[in-house]
């Protein structure tokens, strides 16, 4: 049975042949940086036990990966390198016939889904059944790395050498989306989304459904804003407004609730530069003389999305 490490294996193989590449151009914070991280997401917890002989010692092995992170990351060793545009000079020739692997992607994932019931020889299924979004997804990137190798005739390893490029030109900012999304776990856990729920209920008029959706359709797009993340955002308010005022006592569609108040959040998303590595980082690589330039040009984008996210969820969160 496919098991959702696998990706996980995948994905620590490749930031570590990555830490490899940077070693050998003695980029050794980089090398350092993906390595720790490389490791963490290929040992796991169950091959740092077996070394441990005990529950204690991976968690603080990874905790320890974590620290080691942030003071590489503060160190300012960790600056974008100098040959970004060199691929994009080389492979600008194949027109938009370069946007198929990166639309094979979000395709293949939705394909994948639908396809499931389908998608196993006897026993063996190819997606892992308690996480087929993942592995659909992981299996889609593979797909589209093999077809951009046809497409651009590249090597059998180019997507490691642009794969490691790629991560050292964005730096520290390619784990914001996994850190803020931890974060809004964090959030979660110590009690955030029920101080939320008790400052939302003293507010507004909670017998109001309109009241209720509109406080949690803002609310992600506020708490993203803060937080850099609609990840993050999601937790906190689905626990604090989502679940206990829309599902329980207006009777909304959690999946519809969930979907459409995400998407709410990812209009945040465009607003705020905690967003680092989708607001920020462009304008370094973009060498902009405006910090905010990414943002200026998103927002009339983000508020007309997110009132025809509002009118969806109204539409079809309470059929």
């Amino acid at each position: 049975m496919p098991r959702i490490e696998y990706v996980y294996w995948l994905c620590g193989a490749l930031l570590l042949a990555c830490a490899l590449r940077d070693l050998r151009l003695h980029r050794y914070a980089f090398a350092a940086f993906w390595a720790i991280l490389g490791i963490t997401l290929f040992a796991g917890d169950a091959v740092l036990a077996a070394l441990s002989g005990g529950d204690n010692l991976p968690a603080q092995c990874v905790g320890g990966g974590v620290i080691a992170l942030g003071l590489l990351a503060g160190s300012g060793r960790l600056r974008r390198g100098a040959d970004a545009g060199a691929v994009s000079a080389r492979i600008a020739h194949r027109g938009n016939v370069l946007f198929v692997p990166a639309l094979l992607i979000p395709l293949g994932t939705l394909a994948l889904i639908l396809l499931q019931p389908w998608l196993h020889i006897g026993e063996f299924a190819l997606l892992d059944p308690k996480q087929p979004t993942l592995t659909a997804l992981g299996l889609a990137c593979v797909i589209a790395a093999l077809a951009a190798l046809a497409v651009t005739r590249a090597p059998l390893l180019a997507p490691v050498g642009e794969c490691g490029r790629l991560l050292d030109t964005l730096s520290w900012a390619a784990l914001l989306p996994m850190l803020l999304a931890m974060l809004g776990a964090v959030f979660a856990a110590t009690g955030v989304g029920e101080a939320v729920a008790h400052m939302v209920a003293a507010t507004i008029p909670t017998d109001s459904r309109l009241a209720c959706l509109a406080a949690y359709a803002l609310g992600m797009v506020v708490f993203t804003m803060i937080m850099g993340n609609a990840f993050a955002a999601f937790p906190v308010l689905t626990a604090g407004i989502g679940l206990p005022l829309l599902v329980t006592q207006h009777h909304a569609d959690p999946a519809a609730l969930g979907a459409l108040g995400m998407l709410s959040g990812y209009c945040g998303t465009l607003l705020t530069p905690m967003a680092a590595n989708f607001n920020v980082v462009p304008v370094a690589l973009l060498d902009l003389s405006d910090p905010y330039a990414v943002i200026r040009a998103q927002w009339p984008t983000a508020l007309v999305l997110f009132g025809a996210n509002f009118v969806l969820l109204e539409a079809f969160a309470f059929r």
